[in-house]
């Protein structure tokens, strides 16, 4: 778990925004029933800020449930491509640093895959601000399944390939996520939940195309990895079809 504040690669989903809403996975159910149980209080009927809302993966899910959604995205294409999905919900232009919204105004904030963008420092205040009293902060994230050795071989040539350092196979503690996070001193409890899906050997290269990481890439550089790949993968499932694994990594803090 890395928490990193915004620059280009923050700024680089605007340009795909419409392959990152087609091919990214979404989330389990059971990931909504665990932010219910560590809230205290059911999504139907509460008034919830998506930040960093993208194409609006989670906020099609959380209206699913019941919730009262407004979305808080800074790219113009990303929320673009909300408004289509999700027309009826309000989107506010803006990142977690300044959150665009009134005090006490909100039951729960989450951050699907978005946290790592913004300086803790600045959006744990503000997430307090905006929280109603008793209200928490949900912030979660697909991340690799490293037990599955194809998945795991694969996270180390994307690093290799895009010069960042590949990430441990080891999850951290529970008290070194919630460190990691910026959540120190907030009650905070976690929960990793692993669900699959399985997907066109094009859906999943389209997936990993739209990664920050290679998104600041040259073209010629994502098409000459894209390009190894596909033929790797094509060798290792023949059908076609490959099944993704990932583990959500859930945090959830209280507001007192």
């Amino acid at each position: 778990m890395r928490v990193m504040t915004a620059g280009p690669r923050a700024q680089s989903f605007d340009v795909a925004a419409a392959q990152y809403a087609v091919n990214r996975p979404s989330y389990p159910s059971a990931l909504f029933d665990c932010v219910e149980e560590f809230a205290g209080c059911r999504l139907t009927g509460a008034r919830v800020a998506d930040v960093g809302a993208g194409t609006g993966i989670a906020s099609v899910l959380l209206r699913e449930r019941g919730a009262d959604v407004i979305a808080v995205e800074p790219g113009e294409a990303m929320a673009g491509a909300l408004h289509q999905a999700l027309p009826g919900v309000p989107i506010v232009r803006g990142d977690g640093n300044a959150l665009p919204l009134a005090e006490a105004s909100c039951d729960l904030i989450t951050y699907a895959q978005s946290w790592q963008w913004i300086d803790p420092g600045r959006s744990v205040p503000e997430a307090m601000r905006v929280l109603r009293a008793g209200g928490a902060l949900a912030i979660w994230w697909n991340t690799t399944a490293f037990d599955v050795p194809w998945l795991r071989e694969q996270h180390q040539r994307i690093a290799h390939h895009c010069g960042v350092k590949p990430r441990s196979a080891v999850r951290p503690s529970d008290s070194d996520a919630i460190r990691l996070a910026g959540l120190t001193g907030l009650r905070v409890t976690r929960r990793q939940l692993r669900w699959s899906r399985t997907v066109s050997l094009d859906m999943h290269l389209a997936n990993i195309g739209s990664r920050s990481a290679f998104l600041v890439l040259e073209e010629a550089d994502r098409h000459a990895f894209l390009v190894d790949e596909r033929e790797r993968l094509g060798k290792s499932f023949p059908g076609g079809e490959v099944e993704e694994t990932y583990v959500v990594d859930l945090l959830v803090a209280l507001r007192a």
